[in-house]
């Protein structure tokens, strides 16, 4: 059977979280495919906020498996506080928990040097969330990364140490004011890694591979958003995996001809969080309602996060780098009781206009081209039908999905599971 995705088409921050539960009664296993505790899921139902960094957003849902695959990188600390949360609520995670043995583990001195590099940047720094996401990345691709597995192994603390060291080096050498007490650190890694070690560890690939012999119905949930992509992004200003539908070919082992619809998630404006280029950025009052509105706080970080109106130039490309089937938008509400709301079709690039995602989308290279659109007054939270929203959003709607020639299939119009509306 044919693997479902869902993926972030902008920044990160899209609602990806929100939708994956809302889906989860449609599918068998949940699996994420990349990424680390730099991601933040948000699910609201019941009257009650959950944020999620690592675990798949279908463990609310006893229904079904959450996998997190071997493409994701896990801090045991932060994980063990996940779980922790979980217990508080009664969610039965021992159940439906699975960790793939080939997901690498983030040290405590991957975070060290996490800090000791951006530090060392200054103002060319990238905006890292200071979570070890890319050290322990250039620790897989280096070859010397520890993995889930390894935690199995007689021998992994000697493994541990010796990596660790090595860490310790690397951190002198950016010869910056790193304050820290590694024996502490190490002594709240090591206890949560024991947690860690009471969950069930699989060989992921084969277990997807069986469960798609089998008929069952699985959704891989992406991390972060397409513009991160290590490859595809906006570069350097992106995330150190692959959040393209393709990483999760590599992320979970699944066949590339395997895989079947692409869901592609989008706010009905954008959002940045960190340094990086931003065409539509708005550093007026328009973009400060958006920000207000929309509560525009990253879930992970708390920063405050950069808001502008709709790039379509960037949703196409984002769309076509992953093959995207169906769209789904997200915050629509937050437009409401704006006079007029613009999309920006084009950019002029170097003295001319092109529609397509160049190269360098710097401030120096490229200024959006806008088309207007009339804006609506009604509270769209409360709406339960398709049938019930403004003229005005509809005409935005189809506009869109002309645009992108893929159907708009969900509009979100609130943060809870029920603010959803199918199309």
């Amino acid at each position: 059977m044919a693997v479902d995705l869902l993926l972030g088409l902008q920044w990160g921050d899209e609602g990806k979280g929100k939708i994956v539960d809302v889906l989860t009664s449609n599918y068998n296993i949940i699996a994420r495919f990349q990424g680390g505790p730099n991601a933040g899921h948000t699910l609201v139902f019941n009257g009650m906020k959950h944020v999620l960094h690592t675990i798949p957003s279908g463990i609310f849902h006893e229904s079904a498996k959450n996998l997190v695959g071997n493409g994701v990188v896990i801090d045991p600390v932060i994980f063990k506080k996940e779980l922790d949360k979980l217990e508080e609520q009664n969610v039965d995670y021992r159940k439906s928990l699975l960790i793939s043995r080939k997901a690498h583990l983030i040290l405590p001195t991957h975070r060290l040097l996490d800090a000791a590099s951006e530090t060392a940047k200054g103002k060319a720094k990238i905006g890292s969330t200071l979570k070890g996401i890319g050290p322990t990345y250039m620790d897989k691709t280096g070859r010397n990364g520890i993995r889930v597995g390894d935690l199995e192994l007689k021998d992994w603390k000697d493994k541990y140490r010796a990596l660790a060291n090595k860490h310790e080096a690397m951190i002198a050498f950016y010869d910056v004011k790193i304050d820290y007490n590694l024996e502490e650190l190490e002594t709240e890694f090591f206890n949560a890694v024991e947690t860690l070690k009471s969950l069930t560890f699989i060989d992921s690939e084969e277990y997807i591979y069986q469960a798609q012999k089998n008929g069952e119905s699985i959704l891989a949930e992406g991390a972060q958003g397409s513009l991160l992509d290590i490859d595809f992004g906006t570069y350097p200003f992106v995330t150190s995996s692959n959040t393209t539908a393709a990483g999760a070919c590599t992320g979970l082992g699944i066949a590339p001809n395997k895989i079947g619809d692409v869901f592609g998630i989008f706010k009905a404006y954008t959002t940045r969080v960190g340094s990086g280029p931003f065409p539509t950025e708005l550093f007026d009052e328009d973009g400060a309602r958006m920000a207000k509105v929309g509560h525009e706080f990253g879930a992970t970080t708390g920063r405050a996060r950069r808001c502008g109106w709709l790039d379509l130039v960037a949703l196409k490309y984002a769309c076509q780098v992953n093959g995207v089937t169906k769209l789904m938008m997200m915050k629509a509400d937050v437009l409401s009781g704006f006079k007029s709301l613009k999309v920006c079709t084009a950019y002029n690039y170097q003295g001319k206009e092109i529609t397509h995602l160049p190269y360098n989308i710097e401030a120096h290279n490229v200024s959006p081209i806008y088309t207007d659109f009339k804006g609506w007054k009604e509270d769209l939270t409360a709406m339960e039908d398709i049938s019930t929203i403004p003229n005005e959003l509809n005409t935005y709607i189809d506009f869109l999905e002309k645009e992108l020639d893929i159907p708009i299939t969900l509009v979100s119009v609130g943060p809870d599971r029920k603010q959803t509306i199918f199309r």
